[in-house]
């Protein structure tokens, strides 16, 4: 090779000469550096043309040597040579695998468990180089020991990051704004997710050819869904870095670019995702910004400086910046509130849960963005069984379905006067069964919104399912029956009486010839419904310790899974009828359980917030999902069995991953309903009982804040004042009655039913003298207190039914209380003595006496309508019908002369009637959905009234004049949507029920 004195051409022949003669092994390391950096992969730069030169002469000449090179771009001049029956052949090396990247560290003598050594190898992806160097690392700085280096969260440094560093200069604009999309995204990705969030318009072939380079530089590799890719585990943690180190600069410096390109977090992206870019990208930014910004006011100045600019540009300019500087303000305020966002163009932004009165969004342009939803505590999930449509209930009657396996809202159904309690689609997924509190059920035309027909029970509506061939519909309820229906028609066309109490649970067997039925006996019923003589081929399965709220079949029918309030779950074998498994891990109350389609996989729910996920195959538990902040409702899993649906007292319907257990969407509500109010005796305050678990004091001028009480772990459904004012005692789902000082807000007393753990209280009432307190519950019906002894003085017992309101006489001396069974109970409140009163043909929800214990009044629903009585208080004779009510009758309370009965109904109105003449002298529009409660204040001029809308209204008791709104603001209060883009109508009216405004448009 010494003779390679000459010209270029004569210096190659004679290289080449030397490759034939000879066996050669020639190396060239490291090629890239010879390689220019930027748009063009693979060109060697100016000055470097000869080794492409020197490749091409020896790939097309025939020899019996080797030219080896590496790189981590591959030459332009190669790849026209390679292939398969040529003599150019390349191979992309992968990291080491777990034993070769182990064998390298144990060379440097470094140390650490087996699943350490593991994470160390898989954090640098096995790459030999970076393996050696932060082996290196760990022997001299941390003596060896792998444990301390990984606790410092961090895998890039010095060399590497020079490494890194020279790899990133290397390429394109286009190719650095694909790997920093990588890194925001966190996980494999097709080329449509990448296409689907760039701010400039490239075809399809410009993002192919850079995620190609991007393979090629080997920064990139293949995911394990087909056509996806991602970022190695190092590169991913540098392009992180380097991202919030750009960002912040960007919004020091005033020159957002990087930040106008990209979206730091997605408001639909999986929500385990938003979060991890909420905490690794969002939350470094603002740490740095504040770093320089010590005071908050000084830093929300930069931001909203920030803002100023972008709005003085086009939208279509605008990018991803402004989404950015809001989710930055959102994070460093906690809220958006009296935040100017008119004109701005607000991409992928997450508004739900977030505060934003006063707020302005007028002219702007919102596209992939999420807010909170106008609903309140979700009480049942469904899916149809092809996943097209999702639907869940809520607290104040409304079904919501989406449409697209979830992705858009479809309508929402004004289905109930009350909480909804079950949801069934039909088996071909066209129509949908609804069972609800309010004593009813119904079925709705899916696609269209139409209810088809109306049935019902004679107590509240546990649970609905049809049978496998949906040619029936099957009920159950807390009158005890079973009851068929045909889903054609809505005839009742069987009944069925339950032996074992109560029904809360049905499930049909695959092939459609036996119903299982969970009772409150503790027991599982088999019946055969369509055998000659129906109701004669029972079996009985017994093994639970308390109610049986949730049963489901597995897929090929040989097991049966059941879900207690003894808090396991169990599965049994349906043909033997034993106890096969016992599942134990709720803490609380379990409520429901689900198969999955595959049969893989158990799925359970219940009081403790937690869902927990069982290998029925193993017979042990794979995950405890948490994330929900109140009981868990109901779950449904999708067709593929991948995913699971659940919903929550918390006001939210939330997406799982089955295999990770991971969270992926959340779909959030916004819980305000009140359901019940009192006045303070001198009538400054009132309080308030709400789904939100409060006990709020308003006060009645509004001069001063509301004041929130807590303590109960659940809905509060009642709440009164003493007498002498110096205590309130609120009644709760969470199975306790609170005893508040009302001067402190200190809880001093607890009372729990001594008998019943699980007792759900509702009304409250003090006597006139203040000495007993008295209770409607479920299952214990009325329950009476000696607050002198505190101790319980006697149990007014029911029918395993609900009693929602109670009051006493005016001279203490009899109790009154409307139960769901139709009756209104009387008890002597000497010993709980009972008389009943029945007339109603549905639950009757509030109950009234007159000012001299005359007379009392009821109101109700049948299926008819709305039912308001009134009776001889003695007697017991019904002397009067108030008919008018087009919904139910929700809440009733006297005038203090007796002459008026004002009532307050599910359609939100108020009517003031004659009792007299039992005409209906005036309505009033009151509040949006159910009237829950009315109240007169104690001077006799005032009447207040709240509902599920989450406001105390105050009136003149007399003129019906609206006097005052109370109520605690809702998310988008004043929020100015005028002239906003990018939103459907339903969106629109989502965001006006929960507050914001649209000011009408200026005369032409």
């Amino acid at each position: 090779l010494a003779r390679l004195s000459q010209g270029l051409e004569r210096r190659l022949s004679l290289l080449l000469e030397e490759l034939r003669t000879s066996r050669v092994l020639l190396v060239l390391d490291n090629l890239e550096v010879l390689l220019e950096e930027g748009e063009v992969l693979g060109r060697l730069r100016p000055g470097f043309e000869a080794y492409g030169h020197l490749l091409r002469r020896v790939g097309e000449t025939t020899h019996q040597s080797c030219l080896l090179l590496t790189s981590r771009e591959k030459p332009a001049a190669l790849r026209a040579l390679e292939g398969r029956h040529t003599l150019v052949r390349s191979l992309r090396l992968g990291g080491l695998d777990a034993a070769a990247g182990e064998q390298l560290l144990a060379e440097h003598e470094v140390r650490g468990s087996s699943q350490e050594r593991a994470h160390l190898v898989e954090a640098y992806s096995g790459n030999p180089l970076a393996l050696n160097i932060v082996a290196e690392t760990i022997a001299d700085l941390f003596g060896g020991e792998i444990d301390p280096f990984l606790a410092g969260g961090t895998v890039i440094f010095g060399d590497i990051t020079d490494l890194l560093e020279e790899q990133w200069v290397r390429l394109s604009p286009l190719e650095q704004t694909l790997l920093c999309w990588l890194a925001i995204l966190r996980e494999p990705v097709t080329l449509d997710d990448l296409l689907a969030v760039l701010v400039s318009r490239l075809s399809r072939v410009q993002v192919l050819e850079a995620v190609d380079g991007l393979r090629r530089h080997s920064l990139i590799e293949r995911g394990q869904r087909a056509g996806s890719f991602t970022l190695q585990s190092v590169v991913l943690e540098y392009v992180t870095t380097k991202l919030v180190t750009t960002a912040s600069q960007e919004i020091q410096q005033g020159r957002l670019k990087r930040l106008l390109q990209h979206s730091l977090a997605q408001a639909q992206a999986k929500e385990y995702v938003r979060q991890t870019q909420e905490r690794l990208l969002l939350a470094p930014v603002l740490a740095r910004l504040q770093s320089v910004h010590q005071e908050q006011a000084e830093l929300e100045g930069r931001l909203r400086k920030e803002l100023e600019t972008l709005r003085e540009r086009a939208q279509e300019a605008q990018g991803y910046g402004p989404a950015n500087l809001v989710a930055l303000l959102r994070l460093l305020r906690g809220d958006l509130r009296g935040l100017d966002l008119s004109q701005l163009l607000l991409r992928g932004v997450s508004l739900q849960g977030v505060e934003m009165q006063d707020a302005r969004l007028s002219g702007a342009t919102l596209q992939d963005s999420v807010f909170t939803q106008p609903f309140d505590s979700i009480t049942a999930v469904a899916m149809s069984r092809n996943g097209q449509y999702w639907a869940a209930a809520t607290w104040r009657g409304e079904v919501w379905v989406w449409a697209e396996a979830g992705r858009t809202l479809h309508q929402v159904l004004p289905a109930h006067i009350t909480g909804v309690s079950a949801l069934a689609f039909s088996p071909d997924g066209r129509t949908l069964a609804s069972g609800s509190w309010d004593n009813m059920v119904k079925l709705w035309d899916v696609a269209s919104g139409i209810l088809l027909w109306t049935g019902g029970h004679n107590g509240i509506v546990n649970c609905v399912a049809f049978a496998p061939d949906g040619h029936l519909l099957a009920t159950g309820g807390g009158d005890t029956l079973v009851q068929f229906w045909d889903p054609q028609s809505g005839t009742n066309v069987q009944q069925l009486s339950s032996q074992g109490g109560t029904v809360y649970s049905l499930a049909w067997s695959p092939d459609g010839r036996l119903l299982y039925s969970g009772c409150s006996d503790g027991n599982i019923w088999v019946w055969e419904p369509e055998v000659p003589v129906p109701g004669t081929h029972v079996q009985r399965i017994s093994g639970h310790t308390h109610w049986v709220v949730g049963l489901a079949l597995a897929p090929d029918g040989s097991q049966l899974a059941s879900a207690s309030w003894d808090q396991t779950i169990k599965l049994w074998d349906t043909e033997s009828l034993d106890c096969l498994q016992t599942f134990s891990g709720h803490t609380d109350r379990v409520m429901r359980v689900a198969w999955s389609p595959d049969g893989r996989t158990l799925a359970s729910c219940g009081f403790d917030k937690t869902i927990w996920l069982w290998d029925v195959e193993e017979s042990k538990s794979r995950a405890a999902l948490h994330g929900h902040t109140a009981l868990v409702y109901e779950i449904a899993f999708t067709p593929d069995s991948r995913t699971l649906l659940s919903g929550s007292n918390d006001g939210t319907v939330r997406v799982w991953d089955v295999e990770s257990g991971q969270g992926l969407r959340i779909i959030g509500g916004y819980v305000a309903c009140l359901f019940d109010i009192d006045w303070s005796p001198d009538g400054r305050f009132l309080a308030s009982a709400g789904a939100d678990a409060l006990v709020t004091l308003w006060d009645r001028a509004g001069t001063t804040s509301p004041s929130v009480l807590r303590g109960h772990r659940w809905i509060v459904q009642g709440v009164a004042w003493s007498p002498d004012g110096r205590l309130l005692a609120s009644g709760g789902y969470d199975n306790r009655i609170r005893l508040w000082d009302t001067t402190t807000g200190v809880c001093l007393q607890v009372l729990q039913d001594p008998n019943v753990a699980d007792t759900i209280f509702f009304g409250v009432a003090w006597s006139p003298d203040g000495r007993l307190l008295a209770c409607g519950s479920y299952p214990q019906g009325v329950q009476v207190w000696d607050m002198t002894a505190g101790t319980r003085r006697w149990v007014g017992h029911t029918q395993l039914t609900r009693i929602p309101r109670v009051t006493w006489s005016p001279d203490g001396t009899r109790l009154i209380g409307g139960s769901d069974d139709g009756y209104v109970y009387m008890w002597d409140a000497r010993d709980g003595t009972q008389q009943r009163l029945a007339g109603h043909q549905g639950p009757v929800n509030d109950v009234a006496w007159s000012p001299d214990g005359m007379w009392l009044a009821s109101g109700g629903g049948g299926r008819e309508g709305g039912e308001l009585f009134v009776w001889e208080a003695h007697s017991g004779e019904r002397v009067r019908t108030l008919a008018g009510h087009p919904g139910a009758a929700s809440a009733v309370v006297g005038s203090p002369s007796g002459e008026l009965l004002i009532s307050g109904g599910s359609d939100g109105r108020l009517r003031w009637w004659e009792v007299d003449s039992g005409q209906c002298v005036r309505v009033q529009e009151a509040h949006q959905g159910t009237v829950q409660a009315l109240k007169v204040s104690p001077d006799g001029s005032r009447l207040a009234s709240c509902g599920d809308d989450g406001a105390i209204v105050l009136w003149d008791l007399h003129s019906g004049e609206h006097l005052q709104t109370l109520r605690r603001d809702r998310p988008y209060e004043r929020l100015n949507i005028t002239g906003i883009r990018g939103l459907s109508a339903a969106q629109k009216a989502s965001l006006r029920a929960l507050g914001a405004i649209e000011e009408a448009a200026p005369p032409p």
